[in-house]
């Protein structure tokens, strides 16, 4: 049997953690062994791994410097001190966080004593540096789930590390095209494979319960990490506008995140407490998704959104801000309607939709009659792990 690793930061909700779990339960447990590593070993997701995969303990090093800084212990001053420096020395996040790791991580942090057959960085930046630098494998895989541009990643930075790998994969074209215009030496092993997404799972765990948060009349809902890339501050501003204009409608949004504090502050200054509700992660999100009204998707940036690929199976008419990658996703009119990347634009498309109850019934049936899962593409992520490159 191949051993293959895969690390990720958590299993919190979240995109690539939810393709992660999708890819684990389509892989054939009789065909590979498989270890999970994660930065913080925590996650809600973390009880839907399949039972057959084996979830490592974080290495101490490792979890006490990508941990909060008070759980640091005797990397505290490791930590502190490379912090402080990459501020100083590097401008943007991604770039500090490679050279935090060349020069004061790295040294400080064991290698993983297991070998592998695959190792794959299921992310990128400090996934990618890491099992470059410290994971024995026979074949190394990078996955980005974004697109890379305008995740202002360091191509500088990470040129060695991507040139060192076997291959690098991506979900959608658009970001394929992206990571070949930034590497252009490195077009042959640059792939695009979508993440897996089950029709009949979801359709399964759909039907789990009926959310008790929702009542009669406009339910809106939006998922994804509470961060500065998923535009929830925009979000909020078209609440602000809707309830200005007199719509009846709760906006839920499930997902946690560095944010929080920060949107929770702008939901009382724009008072709209009454309307717009951030509950936080669900385990399970996919009955909020097949009974909301409309699914508002707010991003700033996304690689291959998987919720839109869920709104779509479970029949749910989408409203989406018109970011780099959401033509790939959206037929607009018939799937939903893709809108200006502003508070205003979120505003009117919401008010478009919800305002003609039969164009809802039309995009409800569209969507019922057109087959969105992708389990057949797992074809290509065995033989990314198989065959050599």
């Amino acid at each position: 049997m191949k051993k293959i690793l895969f690390v990720i930061h958590s299993m919190d909700f979240g995109g690539s953690e939810r393709s992660l779990v999708n890819l684990l339960h389509e892989l054939p447990e009789d065909k590979y062994n498989v270890d999970i590593l994660m930065f913080q070993k925590r996650g809600r997701l973390l009880s839907q791994l399949p039972e057959w995969v084996n979830v490592l303990e974080t290495p101490k090093d490792l979890d006490r410097l990508y941990a909060p800084i008070g759980k640091a212990g005797t990397k505290l001053g490791v930590k502190v001190i490379g912090t402080l420096c990459a501020r100083f020395a590097r401008k943007t996040r991604k770039s500090r966080a490679a050279y935090r790791w060349k020069h004061f991580y790295c040294p400080n942090i064991r290698i993983l004593p297991q070998k592998y057959d695959v190792a794959i960085a299921y992310g990128g930046a400090a996934l990618v540096y890491y099992v470059s630098d410290r994971v024995c494998a026979d074949k190394k895989l990078i996955w980005i789930h974004t697109d890379y541009r305008t995740g202002k990643y360091s191509a500088e930075d990470d040129r060695p590390y991507f040139t060192a790998a076997d291959g690098i994969v991506s979900i959608s074209k658009a970001c394929v095209d992206v990571l070949k215009e930034e590497f252009p030496e490195l077009q042959d092993k640059i792939f695009c494979i979508e993440n897996i997404t089950s029709a009949a799972l979801l359709r399964k765990q759909a039907e789990k319960f009926a959310p008790k948060e929702y009542i009669s009349g406009c339910n809106l809902l939006s998922v994804g990490r509470l961060v500065q890339e998923k535009g929830f501050d925009m979000a909020i501003e078209a609440a602000a506008i809707l309830k200005k204009a007199g719509v009846a409608f709760r906006w839920f949004v499930l997902g946690d995140g560095c944010e929080r504090k920060a949107l929770e502050k702008q939901i009382r200054q724009m008072d709209v407490q009454d309307c717009f509700f951030l509950l936080g992660g669900r385990s399970n999100p996919y009955p909020y998704i097949k009974d909301c009204t409309a699914l508002i998707q707010t991003s700033r940036l996304e690689g291959k959104s998987m919720v839109l690929d869920e709104a779509k199976i479970l029949g749910t008419p989408i409203v989406a801000t018109d970011y780099l990658t959401v033509r790939d996703q959206i037929t607009e009119g018939k799937e939903g309607y893709i809108i200006p990347m502003t508070p205003q634009g979120i505003a009117d498309g919401i008010m478009k939709l919800i305002g003609s109850e039969v164009h809802i019934e039309e995009i409800r049936s569209y969507l019922s009659v057109h087959s969105y899962g992708n389990k057949k593409e797992i074809t290509k992520y065995m033989d990314l792990f198989d065959k050599e490159i």
